[in-house]
């Protein structure tokens, strides 16, 4: 034979047309009535059972597979296949446990031994309730034949060779749900779970720390044992509980008194061990502190460098270059470097404040000395101030480019998300309005130390401006001096005097015109043709620290007091505007020195 040992379904039917009854996988014959004079060659030896595929219902096809049915012939019925270009026929959904399945489209002469005949090929029936309806109920003994019942679903079938219509039917066959199969299926879940708990408490007294020996009873045997480890330190914490134990029973009496007060004398022995051992416990401590102090203070210096580069990353001249996205990471970024290195720095003078509370009063540094410290910190401060308002403004810059991106995504946006964008924009200026509070504190705090910083520069202003007098005095006194020592000379005297009166008539027109104007040395006049070019080139203006920056590039000598001074002294030149509503409002200088010559 060249049937292929995979299709079981063609085995089944040249067995049949061999007349060999088929047999099942354990070697017991499926058909026990069968007639082998019904073959068609009758006389060859029995097939092997075992040999796969040898059933009427084969095993389950993958999906990925065509199913294709044969004609399958029993003793008093034959069944031939559906079409293969319909679609298979609908089920419901499985019950839970489901066991029972309903066959409909019988025969109208069909019996309980026909249907018996059909459906016992696939596995053990234990009941059939048959209605006068063309229809059945099936109970078989096992699950998994339920879906080898249902292979039969959409087959045509036909009692013996009678074309009649009451002999003549097509199987329906589906899950049913019965009473049984769901009350078996429920006690099998719950011989589950109550394995499961089972296993559960298994697994949780293994794994359950054991319970604690018992205290032995009070003799004096056990009384000397509990003294010699009480007098162990390995064994201490031990023989202490049981002391413990047998006090807290009332072993105590007349007769046992004096035992115990000298185990009781024996657990006072251990006091100055522990004391020692706390001892040595807070000198590790110390030691572990200022290790703790000194890594702290690294990780801090580190900290401190990270948000310098985020700081620097922020200026003008690198944060232009940065995208969108780009710049809201970098500011997240140093907001997250900032709380930290904040933490980090709070917990460092949280530690040396405490040791400043034990320092003695005779470690305080001279006054000079303190004096000297405290200039140079307020000049880190007014520095750090200054690095930090700058950096205020950018991201405010920055926030409020992204408000006018928004808005003008908001006006091209539809109808749904307008109530996004509206929160979002809220969510922006409540950042603006905070950022603008922190800058106007940030700003008082500035001037405050820039006018700390002035009085210093005016008493050292003050100083070098005596010294200058002094220096001049002694330079005229020792001009004098010379001059009484030329008076021999008299002819010379008289033509110097022409030549001095002269050049002091000449001179004095430059004076009086150069004590006149408003620049009074030629720094003065290099710095109002920078500035004049560098606003031209800004018509909508530019605030003194966006012009200080640019000139403190050419000279760092440069304030910004300097400037501001020397820019309102020109006012036909330089004019000082006000742009902003609100809490936004920015000092601008503009250029208008055409404006001031066709004035003047």
């Amino acid at each position: 034979m060249g049937l292929p040992m995979s299709d079981p379904t063609a085995w089944a039917t040249a067995m049949n047309n061999l007349g060999m009854a088929p047999m099942g996988m354990t070697g017991q014959p499926l058909l026990p009535d069968f007639d082998p004079a019904l073959g068609m060659m009758t006389g060859i030896p029995p097939i092997n059972p075992m040999m796969p595929g040898l059933g009427i219902v084969p095993p389950p096809i993958p999906p990925d597979m065509p199913a294709v049915k044969e004609i399958i012939h029993c003793k008093s019925c034959t069944l031939f296949p559906p079409n293969p270009h319909l679609p298979p026929p609908a089920t419901r959904e499985r019950p839970p446990g489901c066991k029972t399945v309903f066959v409909g489209g019988l025969p109208e002469n069909g019996t309980e031994q026909i249907i018996m005949e059909v459906f016992e090929q696939c596995g053990e029936v234990i009941a059939i309730r048959k209605s006068k309806k063309n229809f059945c109920h099936i109970r078989f003994a096992e699950e998994f034949m339920v879906d080898k019942a249902l292979y039969l679903s959409g087959y045509r079938i036909r009692l013996g060779s009678s074309t009649d219509k009451k002999d003549t039917g097509r199987l329906h066959v589906d899950f049913a749900q019965a009473r049984d199969d769901l009350y078996e299926w429920e006690c099998k879940q719950r011989m589950l779970a109550r394995e499961e708990r089972h296993r559960r408490r298994l697994e949780e007294e293994r794994f359950r720390p054991p319970s604690p020996p018992p205290v032995v009873h009070y003799s004096d045997h056990e009384c000397s044992v509990i003294a010699e480890k009480l007098k162990d330190d390995t064994k201490f914490l031990e023989a202490i509980q049981t002391l413990l134990t047998w006090i807290e029973r009332g072993e105590v009496n007349r007769r046992t008194a004096n035992n115990f007060y000298s185990m009781i004398q024996s657990a006072n022995s251990h006091v100055r061990r522990l004391v020692n051992e706390k001892a040595a416990h807070e000198k590790e401590m110390e030691e572990a502190k200022e290790k703790f102090k000194l890594a702290l203070s690294g990780i801090l210096v580190q900290f401190e460098q990270i948000v310098a580069v985020y700081h620097s990353a922020s200026k003008q001249k690198a944060w232009d270059h940065f995208t969108k996205a780009q710049r809201k990471n970098i500011s997240v970024w140093c907001k997250q470097a900032e709380e930290i290195r904040n933490i980090h720095n709070d917990e460092l003078m949280g530690i040396r404040r405490e040791e400043e509370m034990e320092m003695s009063d005779e470690e305080i540094e001279d006054p000079s000395e303190m004096k000297e410290t405290e200039e140079s910190a307020l000049v880190s401060q007014v520095e750090a101030l200054k690095e930090e308002n700058d950096s205020l403004r950018w991201q405010l810059d920055a926030y409020r480019n992204e408000v006018e991106l928004l808005k003008q995504e908001q006006g091209k946006a539809s109808r749904d998300e307008d109530t996004t964008k509206e929160q979002q924009m809220r969510l922006l200026q409540q950042a603006l309005q905070g950022m603008q509070k922190h800058l106007l504190k940030v700003q008082d705090e500035y001037k405050k130390r820039e006018a700390e910083l002035e009085k210093v520069r005016e008493d050292k202003l003050k100083a070098e401006a005596l010294l200058e007098n002094l220096k001049e005095q002694q330079s005229i006194a020792d001009e004098e001096d010379k001059e009484r020592e030329a008076v021999d000379c008299q002819g010379s005297e008289s033509g110097t005097s022409r030549v001095c009166a002269c050049s002091q008539e000449k001179e004095c027109p430059v004076e009086k015109a150069s004590s006149n104007s408003p620049v009074k040395s030629e720094r003065e006049v290099l710095l109002v043709g920078i500035i004049s070019t560098f606003l031209h080139v800004h018509p909508f203006g530019a605030s003194i620290e966006y012009i200080c920056s640019y000139l403190q590039r050419l000279d760092s000598k440069i304030c910004t007091a300097e400037v501001e001074v020397l820019m309102t002294r020109l006012q036909n030149t330089f004019r000082q505007e006000l742009s902003g509503v609100g809490a936004s409002l920015e000092k601008r200088w503009k250029f208008c020195g055409f404006d001031g010559l066709k004035m003047t």
